[in-house]
């Protein structure tokens, strides 16, 4: 048996952490925001992640104008987590061996690149599917690597006892932008083109890339790099299996991942084939969703509840918002149910992502962290096109419903396994 992997010192529970000169308490709903390497890194995703949400509803747009078939963007999505659910594993532990601020602006950086071929082939006319299934593609091999760096960087940017905030803020900056993003987006389809989208995209990254190339090295907290070593994946596996408080969220997560969040799929598709409505339409469709999402998680930021109870609770949220937005008669109503549905999900992936953040030994935070982006992202290729083919051959409120039906399925799995023990996970 190999001798444990070294561990960071740890303050007793019985202890409570102090704070460092300018770094906010946990009990603020901004806290994180005094550390000025958080600060910076907040700053620089606002304006990115808002680029982000714009391209996936560009996308959305480009590939029903060019097929009129949710299964082929179910397709285009689903090739963009791919990578993930093939390479995930295996990239968790090439980010617990290398510095991850130098690989986050490596990958964003070539996010950049594939945003910028996909605006210009758009606007010069040149897009076909070939090409959109390639760039999604190559999406999803830079987000393979980009993802579980950048959700175990939160740790090394903040103290474990604002980790639980930062992940809270760092929802709300993603779901901010998804209130932003699409709406912008359908206006700049409505009047300039879709390829303009994706050419805003490209240049939005300069942000989060200077906001990590401006940060103080000094100030972060990295983890010690694993060496390389035979059986690290392996390793990572069998901590994750034996860990209750690990596992269960990711199985919780795997299950709402593959077939609750595929909206980029059955909201498009509810737009347009339920409602009859438009581009402008879709826009404010997701950025209900994400005004929603931007108030949840202010109300969240401030709480520290961590664990598979908390858990629970979301995910039985989550479900119920998501049937109501199912059975919405009309737009309106559908708007007013996905306030509910981004509250909900930021609650869920917040209380989740937090739980695995506390919970993993730090030498192992990259590889955790790496099964939760493919339990979150990787299940696409199995959800998205499956979803897509729901919302084409029955119906899209049937797809929705689906979804909802997977989130309380989640709970009801989450609550079992609070009754089947009540012991303590192994440390």
């Amino acid at each position: 048996m190999s001798s444990p992997d070294p561990v960071e010192p740890t303050v007793p529970d019985d202890v409570p952490e102090q704070a460092p000169p300018g770094e906010g308490e946990p009990g603020r709903t901004f806290a994180s925001l005094t550390v000025p390497n958080y600060r910076k890194f907040f700053t620089g995703q606002a304006v990115s992640l808002a680029g982000t949400w714009m391209q996936s509803v560009a996308l959305a747009w480009l590939v029903l104008q060019l097929t009129g078939s949710a299964t082929w963007l179910g397709l285009a999505i689903a090739l963009q987590t791919l990578p993930i659910l093939l390479l995930g594993p295996y990239a968790g532990v090439l980010v617990d061996r290398v510095d991850k601020r130098r690989l986050l602006v490596g990958t964003q950086s070539a996010a950049a690149v594939q945003a910028l071929l996909l605006g210009v082939l758009t606007v010069r006319e040149d897009i076909t599917m070939a090409w959109v299934l390639l760039l999604s593609l190559a999406l999803g091999l830079v987000n393979t690597m980009d993802n579980p760096a950048r959700q175990a960087f939160v740790r090394e940017m903040v103290p474990e006892r604002l980790v639980r905030n930062a992940v809270t803020l760092n929802s709300v900056v993603v779901n901010a932008s998804r209130a932003v993003g699409p709406a912008v987006a359908g206006v700049l389809i409505a009047t300039l083109g879709v390829g303009v989208c994706f050419l805003v995209n490209a240049v939005s990254f300069a942000a989060v890339i200077v906001a990590y190339l401006a940060m103080d090295a000094t100030a972060l907290r990295p983890s010690t790099p694993t060496p390389r070593a035979p059986g690290q994946l392996r390793q990572g596996l069998a901590y994750v299996r034996r860990t209750r408080d690990l596992f269960v969220p990711l199985l919780m997560m795997a299950l709402v991942g593959t077939l609750t969040y595929e909206f980029q799929v059955s909201l498009p598709a509810l737009v347009t084939d339920t409602f009859g409505a438009g581009a402008t339409t879709l826009g404010w469709v997701f950025s209900a969703m994400g005004i929603g999402a931007v108030v949840g998680g202010l109300v969240s930021a401030s709480r520290h509840a961590t664990g598979i109870r908390p858990m629970v609770a979301s995910s039985t949220a989550f479900g119920a918002a998501t049937a109501l937005t199912a059975l919405a008669p009309t737009v309106p109503f559908a708007l007013a149910a996905l306030l509910l549905v981004g509250a909900a999900s930021v609650w869920f992936l917040s209380v989740g992502n937090a739980t695995l953040q506390v919970t993993s030994r730090p030498q192992m935070r990259g590889r955790v962290m790496a099964l939760w982006a493919v339990a979150f992202l990787g299940s696409t290729p199995v959800g998205g096109p499956l979803i897509g083919w729901v919302a084409e051959h029955a119906s899209p409120r049937w797809a929705l419903g689906l979804g909802a039906a997977a989130a309380l399925l989640a709970a009801a799995l989450g609550a079992s396994a609070l009754r089947r023990s009540q012991a303590p996970a192994p440390s």
